[in-house]
């Protein structure tokens, strides 16, 4: 069969950067467990076992990166012996004939597959992580760019008072902080299920150290540290707890509710024609109506938001039925759950990245909405600077009333232009105030401390959170597969 004959998921094979698809693909989890095998050997024979040879870690060191004809080969052997660590010993063994007989001794299959995905969890978020980093960046160039540009707020997706562009800007960038904490935390925390045995209890290593125990827990924490992690669960079964799934995947489904609030933001904003994300010259929105701008970008982070988000619950259903210590019902979920999840995560943030370096604004029609509502929200303004010339605020307060319905029905009933303003200046009862109107309904003192609080958050609080993330902060345009 052509590889057209099969499907293929197209969170790698149509969205997914190389980097991320790498991690967790055949080649890299087959190419970790040897460098798992090899890492074991070295630490067993420095911790004293004379039967590893030098030629043997010499064979296992010239034969990590395993080829396509090896992984052919142990797919093979695994239809055979129905058992896939066993079949890639096998593999790896005739690759390096003198260390055959101590290639996985002591292990269980749980060393080379959980210590490998604890790895490959690791990495991942040392894929993720930069790119939020960026995604943070940019929307903070954006929100400064724009901090001082009122727009109309909504509550309800109903008019309400003014914001302005930046300000609002601020309200995804604090989420996406809050993002960038949990993963760090989930990252950090990270260990090594380390060489534990088949029930956890270190009993084949014991054996082979004949009964010294002092020497098992060097041989546990010389691993770990030769893999590069700087510590192993002190206890675990024949597995790590899947637990640990669950705090690794809950970084990531809350990320896609940040993702999924951010662009159904522009999606909205996108439809009152104040905020577009970046479209391309040659891009098509319809094919059949030529005029369309779809937010297609935006659409698919909302679709794959909502993917990414269910997949932790898998991780907790997983835990929750492990008995004892383990069963295998946890397998082949995580096999789709955990590439998925990172994957998916890879893919939004790829997408906001480019989301957030071409955001397109209209402040024409921004300016228009504004002057459509404001009237209204000028109104208290008005009885305010009526009752300092000295008239009745009550009195002011029935005749602005009363101007306000007429004028709301032109805009609802008519389908005409709020008029208010000049009602009012073509009321004789409010001549007072007649000359104050335009700085009463300038839309800058309607913002209050938007401009402020949105530089003081992008000068403390996002630097604060990217001060030890500037090396990976660049301005190169994002690109997106499709």
């Amino acid at each position: 069969m052509s590889a057209n004959d099969k499907y293929s998921t197209p969170l790698s094979s149509r969205y997914a950067s190389d980097e991320m698809s790498k991690i967790f693909s055949l080649r890299n989890r087959f190419s970790t467990w040897r460098k798992l095998w090899l890492n074991l050997a070295i630490a067993e024979k420095e911790v004293g076992l004379d039967m590893i040879s030098d030629k043997a870690i010499e064979q296992m060191k010239a034969h990590l990166e395993i080829t396509d004809e090896e992984i052919e080969a142990a797919s093979k052997e695994e239809a055979i012996v129905r058992h896939d660590v066993m079949a890639h010993v096998h593999v790896f063994g005739k690759t390096c004939p003198d260390a055959a007989g101590i290639i996985h001794l002591g292990a269980t299959s749980c060393f080379v597959t959980d210590n490998a995905d604890l790895i490959f969890l690791r990495d991942a978020y040392d894929v993720l992580i930069p790119k939020l980093v960026n995604v943070i960046n940019r929307l903070s160039e954006f929100a400064l760019k724009y901090k001082d540009l009122p727009v109309l707020g909504w509550t309800h997706f109903q008019p309400a008072q003014l914001t302005t562009v930046g300000k609002r800007a601020t309200l995804w960038i604090q989420e996406l902080l809050w993002d960038l904490r949990n993963m760090e935390r989930a990252r950090n925390d990270l260990g090594l299920r380390g060489v534990k045995g088949t029930t956890g209890t270190q009993a084949s290593f014991l054996s082979l150290f004949h009964g010294n125990h002092d020497q098992v827990e060097q041989l546990d924490e010389r691993v770990v540290e030769l893999l590069g992690f700087d510590h192993v669960y002190p206890v675990t079964g024949q597995t790590y707890s899947r637990k640990i799934d669950i705090d690794v995947l809950s970084p990531l489904a809350s990320l896609g509710a940040t993702a999924h609030k951010f662009a159904t933001d522009i999606r909205l904003l996108a439809n009152l024609k104040e905020v577009e994300e970046p479209f391309e010259k040659s891009q098509i929105g319809s094919s059949a109506m030529a005029y369309k701008r779809n937010p297609m970008r935006c659409e698919r982070v909302c679709s794959l938001a909502r993917h990414m988000g269910g997949l932790l619950n898998d991780a907790i259903q997983t835990a929750s039925v492990q008995w004892f210590e383990r069963t295998l019902d946890d397998s082949a979920i995580r096999r789709i759950s955990l590439p998925s999840a990172f994957l998916t995560a890879d893919i939004l943030l790829s997408t906001m990245n480019n989301i957030s370096s071409g955001l397109v604004v209209y402040p024409k029609v921004i300016e228009r909405r504004i002057n459509s509502e404001l009237p209204f929200m000028a109104t208290e303004n008005i009885i305010m600077a009526m009752v300092e010339k000295g008239e009745s605020r009550q009195e002011c307060h029935e005749e602005i009333r009363v101007l306000s319905h007429q004028a709301s029905a032109v805009v609802k009933q008519e389908g005409g232009d709020n008029d208010l303003i000049q009602r009012v200046r073509a009321t004789e009862y409010f001549k007072p105030i007649w000359n104050e109107l335009d700085t009463l309904l300038d839309p800058s003192t309607f913002v209050g401390r938007a401009p402020q609080q949105t530089e003081k958050f992008i000068n403390k609080d996002v630097a604060n959170a990217l001060k030890n993330y500037k090396h990976l902060v660049n301005d190169e345009s994002v690109s997106l597969n499709v």
